[in-house]
């Protein structure tokens, strides 16, 4: 049984006529009955009573209609389903993020691909820099997001696609609190708080590359506040200054926030591996991710969409 006569069958079901069903389906009327006089023989039981003047089912051919239906229905759907998939339309990505993608890029991120292919699941999972560089490295993530460059596995291509404004924090009645932006060096010699490097990796050394490439080494301190934002910096007392990004820092009216003078950016670095996409959603995803716009003041970073990347 081929579906070829089911779908000429059910056609001469839905019409009975046979005109009518080979027009349907642009086929000759000749091959339309032959179709369906191989079904019969293939189910050993006549499906239509034929007349000059009418065409009607037999109870086999009843029966038959109800089932040949769902099955086309479920052909349909299958291939349906194949073509989201091949077109990126549907499938899972397995996004891997270290802690300060999470707050503002992931969620921007989520939305902009639900919008663009709602049936594509995305699944995100929050992971410290080596789990995440060894999850991307082995395959068992299908996209990678941390903040600062990083280095590339082989196989592995990365790009840096945005990047934050790095904001500097301050108590209230510090000496620079009431400046509109602040100037590194005006702080080189006060103590920074910096998280350890044991708990927020990424973070650690993307802050470490923004004071070498400032070419400042203020003495440090490490925060007793285990949290990535640091809300209670402020009690303690060896702490002068942070420095950190707004979507980390969130709110805290303890805490005046403000720019960096020159401005100075935390930029975030997407990788992943053409080779091992499990699905086409994959490469849809990281498209998305390098073109759509970035989050309101945040800045793309130049030329960051590289067609290559995409076998374009």
């Amino acid at each position: 049984m081929e579906l070829r006569q089911l779908e000429a069958f059910v056609a001469v079901a839905t019409e009975l006529h046979f005109g009518r069903a080979a027009d349907k389906l642009h086929i000759g009327q000749p091959t339309l009955s032959e179709l369906i006089r191989r079904l019969e023989r293939e189910v050993g039981a006549p499906l239509l009573t034929r007349t000059t003047r009418r065409v009607a089912l037999t109870q086999a051919g009843t029966e038959l209609f109800g089932r040949a239906k769902v099955i086309l229905d479920d052909v349909e759907g299958a291939a349906a389903a194949i073509r989201r998939l091949a077109d990126g339309d549907a499938g899972t990505v397995r996004l891997g993020i270290t802690p300060p993608v999470a707050p503002v890029l992931a969620p921007h991120l989520a939305t902009a691909l639900d919008r663009a292919a709602p049936d594509v699941r995305l699944e995100i999972r929050r992971m410290w820099l080596p789990d995440l560089e060894r999850a991307i490295a082995e395959g068992a993530l299908d996209v990678a997001i941390t903040c600062g460059p990083i280095a590339d596995p082989p196989g592995i291509l990365s790009e840096v696609f945005c990047a934050e404004p790095v904001v500097v924090g301050l108590r209230a009645h510090h000496r620079l609190a009431d400046h509109a932006t602040v100037d590194l060096h005006e702080l080189s010699t006060e103590t920074l708080g910096l998280h350890s490097e044991a708990l927020f990796p990424a973070w650690s050394l993307a802050l470490r590359q923004v004071l070498d490439a400032n070419g400042i080494r203020p003495p440090t301190v490490e925060f007793d506040d285990i949290d990535l934002s640091a809300h209670r910096w402020t009690a303690q007392s060896a702490v002068d200054w942070v420095l950190t990004t707004a979507a980390v820092a969130g709110p805290n009216a303890a805490v005046v926030l403000r720019p960096v003078s020159p401005p100075q950016f935390l930029p975030y670095t997407l990788q992943w591996c053409p080779i091992r996409a499990t699905t086409v959603a994959v490469g849809r995803f990281v498209h998305l991710a390098l073109s759509v716009d970035v989050p309101d003041g945040w800045v793309s970073q130049p030329d960051h969409l590289r067609h290559e990347l995409l076998g374009d």
